[in-house]
């Protein structure tokens, strides 16, 4: 089987020049703020564990911390998923959709609209280019996959996951996690 390229090599030339420099900017603003210990404690409160690899807050609301920007690099471990839920509520809530055959309905969607498929693409490179960024911002060494989460850009996976890129990176990015965040009132 083929190795993967680094992320450097990645197909993130498919972006336009504004997405990738609002990749960039986003990571460059998010970043220069590390998560604070009052803000990791609110996170391992809310997951039940330690935060592992968690630089900074890459969302709020209703003054709580909804999802955390992770290393792309973890206990010296490649860590693909860089936006992370962490607010209890919303994962409830998403759990909820994943468990009432959501992410089905979202596939069935993705294999019958090129339009959905093309948006969705745009999502999951937009998320490896920040995740690049996050990683060159962070020290981390080159991801070595093109792997990103939730399950992009062929199949949905994880609503968890979409949901936190929609609530990290806002609206218009990723229009599985936007729908997400409405269904679960994030939005």
């Amino acid at each position: 089987m083929p190795e993967n390229p680094p992320s450097s090599v990645l197909p993130s030339s498919s972006l336009s020049a504004k997405d990738a420099a609002f990749c960039r900017n986003l990571a460059r603003r998010l970043l220069s703020r590390p998560a604070t210990p009052e803000e990791r404690e609110e996170a391992r409160r809310d997951l039940g564990r330690d935060p592992d690899g968690m630089a900074a807050v890459g969302a709020r609301g209703w003054g709580r911390v909804l999802a955390v920007v992770v290393s792309p690099e973890v206990r010296a471990h490649p860590f693909p998923t860089v936006f992370y839920l962490v607010d209890k509520d919303l994962s409830r809530r998403a759990s909820q959709l994943e468990s009432a055959s959501a992410m089905r309905g979202w596939n069935l969607r993705l294999e019958k609209d090129p339009g959905l498929r093309s948006d969705y693409l745009r999502a999951h490179l937009m998320y490896l280019r920040f995740r690049e960024e996050a990683g060159k911002i962070l020290g981390a060494p080159p991801f070595p996959s093109q792997a990103s989460a939730g399950g992009m850009p062929e199949r949905v996976k994880c609503l968890h996951a979409l949901l936190a890129q929609s609530l990290v990176m806002g609206p218009g990015i990723n229009p599985i996690g936007d729908e997400t965040a409405k269904e679960v009132g994030a939005w």
